[in-house]
């Protein structure tokens, strides 16, 4: 069927059929699992990823790769938004959508080209396996967590997870982000807030000399020359402290130096007065967003305050959640509602680098900090990414404290739990079933492949481990033989797999109910031709 060339406007793309649509649509979802799927697990490797603003990303999160790469294929995006959806429900578990989306338009190609299948009885098929699925996971957990605020519990089921990312470090950040998330666990623990666990960044040493601060941090040193403040009252403003100013101008005649002397005096005593106020209240902190008069400084020093710019606000909200303050619009002495508290802030040189550390371990305050260290800016950045999944496990726990069997162990327990129900079937679904089943085989064969391993021996051995009932039997990634999973102390979350599937199939069955594709000529005139890059001058 093609559309009239009078219908719609010139330049418009009008693809149909199976061989123009469909199977041009899988083919493309294919190569996007591809490119991804070799990153997933402990041995996955990294993507170098440079972005339209030539920045660089060394990266084996599947999160940040997509989000780096412009994929302009509509059929690859339908999946993509997939896994973002994944990213924004759990946090983690964005591989594993888009490498089992793929797979299961893979594994629908042959139906399509080799039995002839019509796409409708293989979203039928898909639908009733995916229901299978979802049944067959649930009786997979083999363990729950009983107590939130148990960091051993936390860790046991994080580390698996962290792991993957962050492989041989495990050990040094997992207690880190237990102990951080535990800190940051509200009485109601469904309203537990992912920011709460922040993380500074900081060049030098190894990861293993990474710590946690019960508080805050900043990578900036104060104003004055006070560094140091035990029981701090702290009052923060987002205006200047120093002489309020108007914002017409004016003009001011002085007649005599005796006039000249008594208007500078008269700045003087205003701002003398303010922060005497101040210091009277007990505030012995100043924070501002905005910035410090010379003679502002010269009386903050004289009552031995700190005084801190701090100029992004969003780092001047956490200090107000992180001490109880309330940030005030004008200058002068705060109430005492409106002062924040914290038991030390001090200056501490880590490195090479001035950290302003806000450390509070009253329970009023929510937010810990994890400072990270690493050779470069990449492996910082990747250690955030690891941390930042660690701390979504946790948010998921808070939902689910359910676990199931990690290393490809539950995929596989699906894998034959599917393909029993498929033997069961009649009609012509049962060779969708049937395919939906085998491609749960991706996530153990991936890890076999970067482990080293030929992937035909560890699927056989698996295979023959859970027919004698090892349900819980996964890939081992240091021995062709596999092992327990359980035993190991490799876990997933049962809200990642539950979400994984669900958002996965409802990609894969969009991809498959597309039979044309209409694209209308993009806007605007022809594109600019790229100009010559200068050379950059200044960096070092």
């Amino acid at each position: 069927m093609t559309l009239s060339a009078d219908l719609l406007k010139d330049g418009t793309k009008h693809l149909s059929g199976l061989e123009q649509a469909v199977l041009r649509n899988i083919e493309a979802v294919s190569q996007l699992a591809d490119k991804t799927r070799t990153s997933m697990g402990p041995n996955g490797m990294n993507k170098m990823v440079i972005n339209h603003l030539d920045k660089l990303f060394v990266t084996h999160d599947s999160a940040t790769i997509l989000k780096e790469l412009e994929v302009i294929h509509p059929a690859a995006k339908v999946v993509v938004m997939a896994a973002k959806s994944q990213e924004a429900e759990i946090g983690d578990g964005t591989n594993f959508v888009i490498s089992f989306a793929g797979e299961l338009l893979q594994q629908a190609d042959g139906l399509l080209r080799m039995m002839r299948l019509h796409p409708s009885e293989i979203i039928t098929g898909y639908k009733m396996a995916m229901k299978k699925a979802l049944e067959i996971l649930e009786k997979q957990v083999v363990y729950t967590v009983k107590d939130l605020k148990s960091k051993e519990e936390i860790s046991k089921a994080m580390r698996a997870v962290v792991g993957a990312k962050q492989y041989g470090y495990e050990d040094a950040l997992v207690p880190l982000i237990a102990e951080a998330c535990i800190n940051a666990l509200p009485k109601n623990p469904l309203k537990f807030n992912v920011d709460n666990v922040r993380v500074c960044k900081i060049p030098g040493a190894s990861v293993s000399d990474s710590f946690l601060i019960h508080g805050f941090a900043l990578q900036r040193d104060t104003k004055g020359t006070v560094k140091h403040v035990k029981n701090a009252k702290i009052a923060i403003y987002t205006c200047n402290v120093d002489v309020a100013q108007l914002d017409t101008k004016e003009t001011i005649e002085l007649r005599s130096a005796e006039e000249l002397l008594n208007f500078s005096k008269s700045e003087e005593k205003t701002i003398e007065e303010d922060i005497n106020a101040i210091a009277k209240t007990g505030v012995n902190v100043i924070i501002t967003s905005g910035s410090f008069g010379e003679m502002a400084m010269h009386f903050i020093e004289r009552h031995k305050m700190m005084a801190i710019k701090v100029s992004s606000k969003f780092d001047l909200r956490r200090i107000c959640k992180a001490t109880g303050a309330t940030p005030l619009v004008r200058f002068g002495a705060p109430v005492p509602e409106e002062i924040g508290t914290c038991d030390a802030v001090d200056v501490k040189e880590i490195g090479l680098t001035k950290v302003i550390v806000f450390d509070n371990r009253s329970e009023k305050s929510p937010i810990s900090t994890i400072v990270v260290r690493g050779a470069t800016q990449n492996i910082l950045e990747e250690l955030e990414r690891g941390i930042d999944d660690g701390v979504n496990v946790y948010k998921a726990l808070c939902r689910d404290q359910r676990l199931v069997a990690g290393a490809g162990a539950v995929e596989m327990a699906l894998y034959r739990g599917v393909l029993e129900y498929a033997d069961q079937q009649k009609g012509l679904e049962q060779y969708a079933i049937r395919k939906y089943a085998e491609a749960f085989q991706v996530i153990p064969r991936t890890l076999a492949e970067s482990a080293g391993f030929f992937t035909s021996d560890v699927i056989s051995k698996l295979n023959a481990a859970h027919s004698e009932g090892k349900t819980t039997f996964g890939v081992d990634i240091d021995s062709v033989e596999g092992k327990d999973a359980v035993k190991a102390g490799i876990y997933d979350s049962y809200l990642t797999k539950l979400w994984g599937i669900r958002l996965a199939t409802q990609a894969a069955i969009t991809v498959l109910s597309v039979d044309q594709i209409i694209m209308a000529r993009p806007a605007g005139g022809p594109k600019p031709k790229p100009q010559p890059r200068s050379m950059d001058v200044g960096d070092d």
